[in-house]
């Protein structure tokens, strides 16, 4: 396992629930000094930069067909994401105040399980495509790389990082061709689909033995990332694969290959990153708590933005630690050992 692959997942899911700490903070202190530094949303590029990177080189000298994959991976993604989606329903349909950007729907419940893009009803112009936890729709183009890349395997690794760039490439082409009211054009026809095709072709390179040395890499990894976030900032009026797809796939490009073997393993940080699929999905719990006990504080001198942001960090982290090892890691154990033993994909390969 390449720990520094498990050090990025976990910034990134932080990077992640910065962004959505900021946009609450916005709801209760509009004007609070921190609400005009709205950057993280990033850390979503370099997920899926992450994803295609991992699915290369955990499937690229493994001798496993697309049945095996896509179970591993339904294994791996649907049981904590349709037990957290349920909830936010449940809690839609209940007590609609607690999550803003989520309101209750059957059709739109059920295509959100289905990992199926759907016009969000939570949103008054109606073009949000979002399932009912609103980061899922992450989840959606994860499902559907990995029904392409899967449906590939069966060539050979020479030519399929190829063949799947451009399948990608003819499906976004006729995306584009369709009429762009229609929600599956919209969705599937987004550039940012890409950034998995980056993500394969590092990957290439990592097995192909290609490295940096840290001289190099670290200087590339600070310029890149500070781009990166400073783009996301900005929010330039360019497609999302160039302004921060390209330097988020620099980033990883970096990570990945320089040598972390002998340096000391940060614990805290491998783990977060091991429960980074936890953090990135019930995050939006936790800070909708937050928000509600911050709206409700009675004194103006506990109303810190600054520690309003950190406590949402904090709490998520640690609320997506206790859902991975008390809920994610033993069901995820479970059902694999209910299954005869087969190739093994790391669990580094989550999105």
């Amino acid at each position: 396992m390449l720990v520094q692959l498990q050090y990025l997942r976990a910034i990134a899911a932080l990077m992640v629930v910065y962004f959505h700490a900021i946009l609450q903070l916005r709801n209760v202190q509009p004007d609070a000094l921190l609400s005009g530094a709205l950057f993280g949303k990033s850390g979503v590029d370099l997920f899926f930069v992450l994803s295609g990177f991992v699915m290369w080189i955990t499937t690229a000298d493994k001798a496993i067909g697309a049945r095996e994959f896509y179970t591993r991976r339904i294994i791996r993604i649907v049981p904590l994401y349709w037990a957290l989606s349920l909830l936010a329903a449940a809690v839609a349909l209940i007590v609609p105040s607690i999550l803003k950007s989520t309101v209750f729907d059957l059709p739109h419940v059920v295509a959100t399980l289905l990992f199926l893009p759907w016009i969000n009803p939570a949103d008054p112009a109606g073009i949000m495509i979002a399932p009912v936890i609103v980061p899922g729709w992450t989840l959606n183009y994860e499902m559907y790389f990995y029904l392409l890349f899967g449906a590939l395997l069966g060539l050979s690794k020479a030519i399929r990082p190829y063949a799947l760039a451009g399948l990608l490439l003819v499906i976004f082409i006729l995306c584009k061709l369709l009429p762009q009211d229609v929600t599956a054009a919209r969705f599937y026809g987004d550039s940012v689909i890409f950034e998995f095709v980056l993500g394969v072709f590092i990957g290439k390179l990592y097995l192909d033995g290609r490295r940096l040395e840290g001289t190099v890499a670290w200087p590339i990894i600070a310029v890149a990332g500070a781009v990166m976030v400073y783009n996301d900032w900005m929010e330039w009026d360019v497609p999302r694969l160039f302004s921060v797809g390209l330097p988020a796939a620099i980033v990883v490009a970096a990570v990945a290959l320089v040598d972390f073997s002998r340096k000391p393993v940060i614990g805290w940080l491998n783990h977060l990153g091991d429960a980074s699929f936890s953090l990135y999905l019930s995050h939006i719990f936790v800070l909708a708590g937050a928000r509600m006990i911050y709206a409700k504080l009675p004194f103006e001198w506990m109303r810190n933005e600054v520690l309003f942001v950190l406590l949402c960090l904090v709490a998520s982290s640690v609320a997506a630690v206790l859902l991975h090892n008390l809920f994610e890691k033993p069901l995820d154990r479970f059902l694999r050992n209910r299954r005869r033993p087969a190739v093994h994909l790391s669990p580094t390969g989550s999105a």
